[in-house]
C-alpha cells in the first residue's frame, strides 16, 4: 500500500487490486484512506468476478464509464457498489424508473426560509449534487428511463461532461473524482425475451458514449456455490455444499429450459440464495423451493419444474406442491 501526496476530495493511497478484490490481476488502484457516510458498506464475503471488476477498476481508475448488463440477481449493482466500498470512494444509487423526471435529476426552485423570509432557491437534482464531489453516481435499472430524462444523461456521459444549467446560466464542471456507472438487463436494444417488461431501446448514440460494456451473466456452477455460501454461511459444511450444489444444478437446468423455450421463468442466483435461507428457515427443501419458486411459475410447467427438481435433489416433489390451492 502506497499513499500518494494528498489532494483535497481525491484517492489518497495506492492499494494492490488483487489484496483488494481476491482477483488475478497486478493492477495497482487509488483508494481513499477514509470512509465517509457514501460509502457503501462493505461484505467481506463478497465474491467477485475478474472481469467485471477489471472493468468497473477502470472506470474509477480511468474515468471511463462503465455499462454493467446482465440477466436478473446476478449482483450488478452490489458488485459496484462492493468495488466501491473497498476504495472507499462514496456511491449513490438512482433506480431510473418511470417517476425519476429531469427535475430530479437536475434540480429546480423551491421556497425555503433564510433569516425568517421565504426566498427562492435552487435545490440541485441528484445528478447536479454528485458531478460536483468525488462521487460515483450508479444509474439502475439503465434502460427502463424516460426518454426526456436519458437525454439529460447524455451530455454527461462524455469525460469532460459539463452539464448546463438552462435556468441558472450555469455550467457544472464535473469533480475529478465523479464517476459514472450504470446497470442494466438488456443492452440497449429491447428486451426479446418478455422477461423485462417496462425496458426499452436505447438512443444508439447514447449507447455510443459508453467507453465499457461489459456483461454479468450467471457464473460457472463452483463460482455461484461459492456466492451462495458466502450469503449462507450455515451451509459451509460438507453436506451444506452438497445441497448448495443441487440446489444451482437445479437453477442451471431452468436457465437451459428457460433457453430451449420449456420455462417461461428462470431461476437466479439471487433466487437460489433466497431458497437456501428459507430452507434454513422452514426447515424443509421442498417447501421453501415451492415458496420461493415454483409459485412462480405457470401452471403448465410445474410438472416439468417438479422433475427437475426429483432430478437434481434426489427426492420427489411431493404432488400436492406443485398444484396451486393445495396445502
Amino acid at each position: 500500500m502506497a499513499t500518494l501526496a494528498a489532494t483535497p476530495g481525491l484517492p489518497d493511497l495506492k492499494v494492490p487490486a488483487r489484496e483488494l478484490f481476491n482477483i488475478d490481476t497486478d493492477l495497482v488502484v487509488p483508494a481513499f484512506s477514509e470512509s465517509d457516510d457514501h460509502v457503501p458498506p462493505r461484505d467481506p464475503d463478497y465474491v467477485f468476478d475478474r472481469d467485471t471488476t477489471l472493468a468497473l477498476l477502470a472506470g474509477f481508475m480511468h474515468n471511463r464509464r462503465v455499462l454493467v448488463q446482465g440477466r436478473h440477481g446476478t449482483g450488478k449493482s452490489s458488485h459496484v457498489e462492493q468495488v466501491a466500498s473497498r476504495l472507499n470512494w462514496p456511491c449513490v444509487r438512482v433506480n431510473l424508473d418511470g417517476h425519476v423526471t429531469r427535475m430530479d435529476l437536475v434540480g429546480k426552485d423551491a421556497i425555503v426560509i433564510r433569516d425568517g423570509r421565504q426566498i427562492t432557491e435552487f435545490q440541485p437534482g441528484i445528478l447536479t449534487w454528485a458531478l460536483q464531489r468525488p462521487c460515483a453516481l450508479v444509474f439502475d435499472e439503465y434502460d427502463a428511463g424516460r426518454p426526456d430524462v436519458m437525454f439529460v444523461i447524455q451530455r454527461v456521459l462524455e469525460i469532460e461532461g459539463r452539464l448546463t444549467l438552462l435556468d441558472q446560466s450555469q455550467v457544472i464542471e464535473p469533480h475529478p473524482a465523479f464517476r459514472l456507472f450504470a446497470t442494466a438487463n438488456t443492452v440497449g436494444l429491447g428486451d426479446a425475451t418478455g422477461l423485462y417488461h417496462g425496458t426499452q431501446p436505447l438512443n444508439q448514440g447514447q449507447m455510443d458514449r459508453w467507453n465499457v460494456i461489459v456483461t454479468l451473466n450467471y457464473l460457472e456452477h463452483d463460482r455461484e456455490v461459492d456466492v451462495v455460501l458466502a450469503r449462507c454461511p450455515e451451509y459451509r459444511t460438507t453436506d451444506g455444499r452438497a445441497q448448495v450444489s443441487a440446489m444451482i444444478a437445479l437453477a442451471s437446468l431452468t436457465r437451459r429450459g428457460f433457453t430451449d423455450g420449456d420455462l417461461s421463468t428462470v431461476m437466479s442466483p439471487r433466487t437460489v440464495v433466497t431458497w437456501a435461507q428459507n430452507a434454513t428457515l422452514f426447515h424443509d427443501v421442498g417447501l421453501a423451493f415451492k415458496l420461493t419458486f415454483l409459485n412462480r411459475c405457470d401452471e403448465d410447467e410445474r410438472a416439468l419444474v417438479a422433475e427437475y427438481y426429483q432430478r437434481c435433489m434426489g427426492e420427489d416433489l411431493p404432488a400436492e406442491r406443485t398444484q396451486p390451492g393445495k396445502r
